[in-house]
């Protein structure tokens, strides 16, 4: 019962510790991979898991396409 209790408490806690990283995958964000970096880095700390966190949820900035027509005509 130990090693099931100890099991369930090993996998909630790193499902929590990296919950900004799965937040970050779900979203598709388009700088998924430092999110996780930062995540895995300083998430032991408080503050690096709530940036991380943040970074997650926040939205990404709309991207602009420019198209340039070279034609010679």
């Amino acid at each position: 019962m130990f090693s099931f209790a100890l099991l369930l408490a090993i996998v909630f806690g790193g499902a929590l510790y990296f919950a900004p990283s799965i937040v970050a995958v779900l979203r598709k964000k388009s700088n998924v991979l430092a999110i996780v970096a930062l995540n895995m880095l300083l998430g032991w700390s408080v503050l690096g898991w709530v940036i991380s966190m943040v970074w997650a949820l926040s939205n990404d900035a709309p991207q602009t396409i420019v198209i340039h027509n070279h034609s010679k005509e």
